[in-house]
């Protein structure tokens, strides 16, 4: 019976919000490293909603016009080799309200982009060049 549940696809939806040259990012309390806001699509969400609800929770910015989908990545850092990460792109948001740190996330701030801190993730890292630098595609999302 277990079985079943390790042979679903799972998909979840990250979003680089960018001002400039600046990118931002979220820590979690749970999980080590900067990375980019999202998580998971819930049953009947569209992809595009959950990844404005996401950023919306996890950031108090609300994107206010159009994401480009940048990509579709095999998330292999997980416990299924099921797992799908859509990312996208936004530049146009709002402050809807201040973050303040809470259960899940323990941080939010912008970086230049030049200037990553310390423990940003291989996989944001990696999309932050290919968006940028025009880096070669990876298709795993990598951790």
């Amino acid at each position: 019976m277990l079985k079943g549940i390790w042979h679903r696809l799972t998909i979840g939806a990250r979003v680089m919000l960018i001002d400039g040259d600046k990118v931002l990012l979220i820590r979690h309390t749970y999980v080590p490293g900067w990375q980019f806001p999202g998580g998971g699509v819930d049953p009947g969400e569209a992809i595009e909603s959950a990844a404005r609800r996401e950023i919306l929770e996890e950031t108090g910015h609300r994107i206010t016009g159009p994401m480009e989908l940048f990509g579709i990545y095999h998330n292999t850092g997980t416990v299924t080799d099921r797992d799908h990460v859509v990312f996208y792109v936004a530049r146009q948001f709002e402050v809807a309200f201040e973050f303040k740190p809470n259960r899940e996330i323990a941080e939010a701030a912008w970086f230049e982009r030049s200037a990553l801190p310390e423990k940003v993730t291989p996989a944001t890292s990696q999309r932050i060049d290919e968006y940028f630098d025009k880096a070669e595609r990876r298709d795993i999302w990598g951790y």
